[in-house]
């Protein structure tokens, strides 16, 4: 059994530094080779590449804000987040296997992203998407693996109530 729990959160850690990696290493190659505000297009500018560092959280929400309150909202409360969620799905080992991916990917993108407040002052954005209908702000990996996770959370919530209402159904 504890055999069983260490191989579990040992494939969790793998998967969460994969995840973070992969997120500073796109990150590491951006601040490296780009210029501020460069554009690099692709797919007639549909997808482009941008570098942008963002002070603030998700589109730039709390960047002007300053001081204590900065570091409370965009520092303190996401690192606690990110330690609290690690230590629960470390702990409770009877959380469902998409659901359990889904979470990682949360935290591994939220840690990505609280690293570089951490070390850098600000997050390094620089994926942008334009199809007229359907455009993001600009974006990192980190952002996608969020995103990623809350569909994949989203995807298991959805197959839990079909397989509910089938058992309801059936009895």
């Amino acid at each position: 059994m504890t055999s069983n729990k260490f191989t579990r959160a040992a494939i969790i850690l793998f998967i969460l530094a994969l995840n973070i990696g992969c997120d500073q290493v796109t990150k590491s190659i951006v601040r490296r080779d780009m210029t501020d505000n460069q554009v690099i297009g692709y797919l007639g500018n549909h997808v482009t590449l941008e570098k942008t560092e963002n002070t603030g959280a998700f589109l730039s929400l709390g960047d002007s804000l300053g001081g204590p309150v900065r570091d409370i909202l965009l520092v303190i409360l996401p690192l606690i987040a990110v330690v609290w969620g690690l230590g629960y799905i470390l702990y409770k080992t009877n959380i469902p296997n998409l659901r359990l991916l889904g979470i990682i990917l949360i935290i591994g993108g939220g840690a990505g992203n609280l690293y570089d407040r951490i070390v850098h002052g600000s997050v390094t954005d620089f994926m942008h998407i334009d199809f007229v209908i359907f455009q993001t702000g600009v974006f990192n990996v980190a952002d996608m693996s969020i995103m990623a996770g809350m569909f994949i959370i989203i995807l298991d919530s959805y197959i839990n109530k079909k397989k509910e209402e089938s058992t309801t159904t059936t009895n």
